[in-house]
């Protein structure tokens, strides 16, 4: 299905792709971006959506402001999670950091449970009237998080880092339940009028991404959609089928969305291995670094992640070993990225995992930029995190994240065990059939991509600085970060490669992400604003999509991240599914336009 992909200075706040449930965002100009971070309330009110986890969907704030006048108590707002486990674990990150900030710590949680026959309502459990025309008929539940309004601003951290909160499609699920007028929505126009507007401009640019095959019907349940998009995870990592320790669906689980995966990796480990603090080596996705410093004993911080730091990290365990001479690992865990987002950059992987060998720790890699068709980190990670809603999923309308335990490693008994005795299935139902109808030309989407990334990325290298191109006749590109320039050698004993050993000539790619560094704030502004192409939050998608990385992700800590070479001005592109020739037109556009500012 060919979704419209709205491009243009006029597009700011309209949704990408034209979906009700899209997971990205038009921020066509830099002052966008600018006037978003700042929390500009006429720019922040005009936009129908935004990246799910950022911005709380339009049905979800429907549903919340339902239970707040339900069951909140004056001066009090809410989120929504959909069990009372998750519910917990938000009560618990948000009171942590609100007593750490000095903010009211206060928070309870009340479970509305939403059914056609109304049970009877005691303590903190309640109910709300069902509609006798609400079309679905399934027993659902929120759990409220409230807490003071004081508080909100610390609670939404929560909702951003751990990815724990309601869908929009479980919200519009509920709202049906309720007899809510206009829900379910059937259509965009539905979504636009609840949004405010009167239509929804389809403005469209030269790029035409590839479009979904509308013969390809979805599954009819979710557990039929769950158990495909395990078996299809699993089937990514065997290269061998004679070996009996490749990944079986049984070692797949999957969550609401990628930063729930890596929270639920975290709090795996902290509840079979001795606590600890654990290692971020290499400059990571912002909530990545976030979670682990905010849960559990927190952080070692290796921002550059060089060959360097890991004689220093080997130094550093020595000494903890040798002050504390115990059974106990010096550390918990070991986090990185495969390449890493958004520098592109991968670390020394051999030698990580020798060093998680001699001193006993385990090592998590989020491979989710190098995706399953590309990279092949199973000699190295115990365990495998993925926010499918990236290149997997690849149309920008589901979210999804996948968690898998590597079979191969020595721990993988005891991680299973207990992940298998305690794992709570919260993906709703219709994400993942959503989900799994997106990701089946996965790997077909990937070759494409692949390609064109490898084809623009040339280009510019050229056209660079560091590529050769001398400042002095107009070279305003300082650095393409992609893996084919940046740590190449560490990238290449990390790609996918057939079971000879030979490089894999279908997969294998260098993906499709990269970043520019300019000589100027002009140059990068100038390069985004004239860009003929969708811009938002978000990555993998089928269309191109570009952002000011830093701006948007490090707005408050911009000196902190250019100490690690995240500079300012970084502009950060996720390549689509486009003719190369009229992507590459259109780069050449933008990029003459920067050169002459």
């Amino acid at each position: 299905m060919s979704l419209a992909i709205p491009v243009g200075h006029d597009t700011f706040g309209l949704s990408l792709p034209s979906s009700l449930h899209a997971i990205a965002v038009s921020y066509p100009k830099w002052s966008d971006v600018v006037a978003v971070k700042k929390g500009e309330s006429a720019t922040v009110n005009a936009m129908m959506t935004g990246y799910p986890r950022f911005y709380v969907h339009r049905s979800v704030q429907k549903l919340i402001t339902i239970c707040q006048k339900e069951f909140g108590l004056d001066g009090e707002m809410c989120l929504l999670c959909p069990t009372a486990k998750t519910a917990e674990c938000g009560k618990e990150y948000i009171r942590n950091l609100a007593l750490l900030a000095g903010r009211p710590s206060e928070v309870r949680v009340v479970c509305c449970v939403i059914e056609p026959a109304s049970p009877s309502s005691t303590n903190e459990i309640t109910s709300l009237v069902v509609s006798p025309m609400a079309v679905l008929h399934k027993r659902s539940e929120v759990h409220i998080l409230f807490f003071p309004g004081d508080t909100y601003t610390i609670a939404r951290q929560f909702w951003q880092n751990c990815g724990l909160g309601i869908s929009s499609r479980y919200a519009e699920h509920c709202l049906s339940l309720l007899g809510v007028p206009g829900f379910p929505q059937a259509s965009l126009s539905d979504f636009v009028r609840f949004c405010g507007r009167t239509s929804y401009p389809m403005v469209m640019g030269k790029l035409k991404p590839k479009p979904q095959d509308e013969s390809e019907l979805p599954l009819s349940t979710g557990v039929e959609a769950k158990v495909a998009l395990r078996r299809r995870i699993a089937s990514f990592f065997v290269h061998d089928e004679t070996s009996a320790r490749n990944v079986s669906e049984d070692d797949v689980y999957l969550f609401p969305t990628g930063m729930s995966a890596l929270w639920n990796a975290h709090q795996l480990l902290l509840a079979t291995r001795p606590p600890d603090k654990s290692v971020v080596f290499g400059f990571p996705y912002t909530d990545t670094l976030k979670i682990i410093q905010r849960s559990g004993p927190g952080a070692i911080f290796y921002g550059h992640g060089r060959d360097s730091d890991i004689d220093d990290l080997d130094n550093l365990l020595t000494k903890k070993v040798e002050e504390n001479p115990s059974s106990s690992p010096p550390v918990l865990a070991l986090y990185t990225e495969c390449p890493s987002n958004p520098l592109l950059r991968t670390v020394n992987m051999p030698r990580l995992r020798a060093l998680a060998d001699k001193y006993n720790f385990l090592i998590v890699i989020d491979e989710t930029v190098g995706t399953f068709a590309n990279v092949d980190v199973l000699p190295y990670a115990d365990l495998i995190v993925t926010s499918l809603s990236k290149y997997f999923g690849g149309y920008a309308t589901a979210l999804g994240g996948s968690l898998v335990i590597n079979p191969r490693m020595r721990y993988h008994a005891v991680l299973k065990g207990h992940l298998g005795s305690v794992f709570e299935d919260t993906y709703f139902d219709l994400d993942a059939i959503v989900l799994e109808r997106n990701s089946r030309d996965f790997l077909e989407r990937m070759r494409i991509t692949n390609a064109n990334a490898e084809y623009v990325c040339d280009f510019l290298h050229a056209r660079s600085i560091e590529g050769g191109a001398p400042e002095s006749e107009g070279a305003v590109i300082k650095k393409v970060h992609y893996p084919k320039y940046m740590s190449s050698e560490h990238y290449e004993i990390c790609r996918r490669r057939l079971p000879g050993g030979k490089l894999d000539s279908k997969n294998g790619g260098y993906t499709g992400l990269f970043s520019l560094t300019f000589t100027s704030m002009k140059a990068s502004r100038t390069f985004y604003d004239a860009l003929e192409a969708a811009k938002g939050p978000s990555l993998g998608t089928t269309f191109t999509l570009t952002c000011p990385y830093t701006f948007l992700s490090h707005h408050h800590e911009l000196e902190w991240a250019a100490e690690f070479g995240v500079e300012e001005g970084l502009v950060r592109v996720s390549v689509g599914t486009e003719d190369r020739e009229a992507l590459l037109e259109v780069i050449v556009a933008a990029l003459s336009a920067a050169e002459l500012a």
